[in-house]
C-alpha cells in the first residue's frame, strides 16, 4: 500500500520581473505533516539556494511559520525566501490579496513584509537589527578573493550581520566584481569561527547604487544571484564608511548575480538618518512553475 502523501510546491524567481533571472525559490505552502530531517533532503533534491516550508505560526501577531533550508543547512533568517514567500502567500490567497503587510515567523523571529501595491506586488523586508563584527586585512581579502590589492576600495572588509553573518569587500569598479573568485580555502581566511558559516559579499559603488556578487560555499552555494538578508548590512557597511548617502528616505539598487547569468535587482529603502528608523529591503518576484512532490 503506497503511503506517500503529496505535498504541492510553487518555484518563483525573486528580485526580478523576468522568468530564469533572480533568484530562484521553491515554496511549499502546506507543509504540515513534512519533517524536519525529510525538509532537508527536499531542499538537497532541488538544489535551489533556498527551499521554504510553510506551517501555522506559533506566534498570534505572525501569519505564518517558516522554515528554510539551503541544500546543506536550515537558516535563521534569508532576504529571497522571505520576499517570495510573502509573494506566494499572496498569490496563494493564504493571506488576503488586499493586505498592504504580512509578518513571517522566522527563526530569527517575527519578519515584517511591506506590500507596495503596482501593477505587479513590489513587496519590502524590514532588516532586522544589525550588527557589525570583526573587520579583516585587506591584503588577506584581496588574496582570497584572487585580486590584486589595488583593486580593493580603502576601506576595511567587515563582517555585518542581520541573522545572515557576511562579510563585505569593497573594490573599484564591476571588473573587480566580476574577476573576484573564492580562492581555495578564501572561505576559511573570511570568516569569524565563533559566528558560524558566513557569505563573502564583493561589490562596487555604480552609478544607480551597487554592482555586487556574494559566496557562499559553507550553505552549499558557490554563488547567490540574490542575498537580501546581506542587503540591509551592505546598505549599513556603505553608510559607516560614506559609500553612500545616509540621509533618509535614501533608496539605492543592488545589482546582483548579473556574472552568473541571474541579474537581479534589490531595492534598498533608509529610514532616518543612518537607518535609525530601518532598513527595507525589496523587490518583484515572478512565478515560473508549480509541482507535486510525493513524500
Amino acid at each position: 500500500m503506497n503511503s506517500h502523501r503529496s505535498y504541492r510546491y510553487r518555484i518563483v524567481d525573486v528580485f526580478t520581473t523576468q522568468p530564469l533571472e533572480g533568484n530562484p525559490l521553491a515554496v511549499f505552502p502546506n507543509a504540515v505533516g513534512i519533517d524536519d530531517a525529510t525538509m532537508q533532503k527536499v531542499a538537497k533534491e532541488l538544489n535551489l539556494s533556498e527551499t521554504v516550508f510553510v506551517l501555522p505560526a506559533s506566534r498570534s501577531d505572525c501569519d505564518v511559520a517558516v522554515r528554510i533550508f539551503t541544500p546543506s543547512r536550515e537558516m535563521d533568517f534569508a532576504g529571497h525566501p522571505t520576499v517570495g514567500t510573502g509573494f506566494v502567500l499572496l498569490e496563494e490567497g493564504i493571506v488576503p490579496p488586499d493586505r498592504n503587510g504580512l509578518v513571517l515567523e522566522e527563526k530569527i523571529g517575527p519578519i515584517a513584509l511591506r506590500v507596495e501595491k503596482q501593477d505587479r506586488p513590489l513587496i519590502w523586508l524590514r532588516t532586522p537589527p544589525i550588527r557589525f563584527g570583526r573587520t579583516f586585512e585587506r591584503e588577506a581579502a584581496a588574496q582570497a578573493l584572487g585580486l590584486d590589492l589595488t583593486d580593493l576600495l580603502e576601506v576595511a572588509p567587515q563582517l555585518v550581520t542581520a541573522g545572515n553573518p557576511t562579510v563585505f569587500v569593497a573594490v573599484r569598479d564591476k571588473g573587480a566584481v566580476d574577476r573576484a573568485w573564492l580562492v581555495s580555502k578564501g572561505a576559511s581566511v573570511l570568516k569569524d569561527a565563533s559566528e558560524g558559516p558566513g557569505c563573502v559579499f564583493v561589490f562596487a559603488p555604480a552609478f544607480s547604487g551597487v554592482y555586487s556578487r556574494m559566496f557562499a560555499p559553507e550553505h552549499g552555494i558557490i554563488e547567490d544571484p540574490a542575498t537580501g538578508s546581506s542587503t540591509g548590512p551592505l546598505a549599513a557597511y556603505m553608510m559607516k564608511y560614506a559609500l553612500v548617502s545616509g540621509a533618509a528616505g535614501t533608496h539605492f539598487v543592488s545589482e546582483q548575480g548579473t556574472k552568473m547569468g541571474r541579474r537581479s535587482l534589490l531595492h534598498v529603502l533608509i529610514h532616518g538618518e543612518h537607518g535609525s528608523e530601518g532598513i527595507e529591503v525589496g523587490g518583484y518576484v515572478t512565478p515560473v512553475a508549480e509541482g507535486v512532490m510525493q513524500l
